[in-house]
């Protein structure tokens, strides 16, 4: 049976409009302006951090909206909607999808993330797995989610470091798994999005690259200081 909310995002661009507490952009009417901007920019998904920020993009933006819940816990790693508390409030505030990390990891509080996968599709909403290797994507799909995601790619101590999209994990999981796979993950030209999609992506996630203004100055900055030490030597 086609679902249509992939149909809507297949080979297109998603832009991650988010902003933490520390960043200059942080606060939801401004989130929800970015999310405008991308819009209109030709964007075919969101995705969005945090019920206030959901909250003030539903209500400009008509898109299809990935949700998810950065949330630090001290007994684990795991940050990206890790528990059926940060579950519960996205289910309340309504996404198309919910994503969340779904690695290997020990999450808090001991729960299991079959039982948050069950959860969440039993009450009817998709799942997006945020992986960072090929074993957690097959792992994720046995548990019947909707799609993966590449994003924890590097984000891992057992996953690869790298500059750039893992286009290697990429390969790797399109030819494996059956269910689609969202490339997400250190992209920072157009042309790396139209790669990822080339390699058989279903859609590409693009956020700091877009919606992140001083990470973008700081990568122009440090080319330019290249520039000034190689000129000095």
């Amino acid at each position: 049976m086609r679902d249509l909310f992939f149909d809507k995002i297949k080979k297109g661009l998603i832009v991650s409009c988010q902003a933490l507490e520390d960043e200059p952009l942080h606060g939801s009417d401004i989130m929800a302006k970015m999310a405008k901007a991308a819009e209109i920019g030709g964007a075919v998904g969101i995705r969005a951090n945090g019920v206030n920020d959901i909250t003030a993009i539903k209500k400009l933006v008509n898109l299809p909206i990935i949700g998810l819940i950065k949330r630090n816990y001290k007994d684990s790693e795991v940050y990206i909607t890790p528990t059926l508390k940060e579950i519960n409030e996205l289910l309340d505030v309504g996404v198309d999808i919910i994503a969340l990390d779904s690695t290997r990891r020990e999450r808090p509080n001991g729960e299991s993330l079959r039982d948050i996968v069950k959860h969440i599709k039993d009450n009817g909403v998709r799942v997006m797995a945020d992986i960072s290797t090929l074993e957690e994507g097959l792992f994720a799909e046995s548990l019947k989610v909707d799609c993966v995601s590449t994003t924890l790619s590097g984000y891992t101590t057992y996953s690869a470091k790298q500059y750039g999209p893992d286009f290697n994990l990429l390969r790797e999981t399109t030819r494996a798994l059956k269910i689609p796979v969202i490339a997400e993950g250190q992209f920072h030209m157009p042309q790396q999005v139209t790669e990822a999609l080339r390699l058989g992506a279903h859609a590409v996630v693009v956020g700091s690259a877009i919606t992140r203004p001083q990470l973008i100055t700081e990568m122009y900055v440090a080319e330019i200081n290249k520039m000034k030490l190689a000129e000095c030597n």
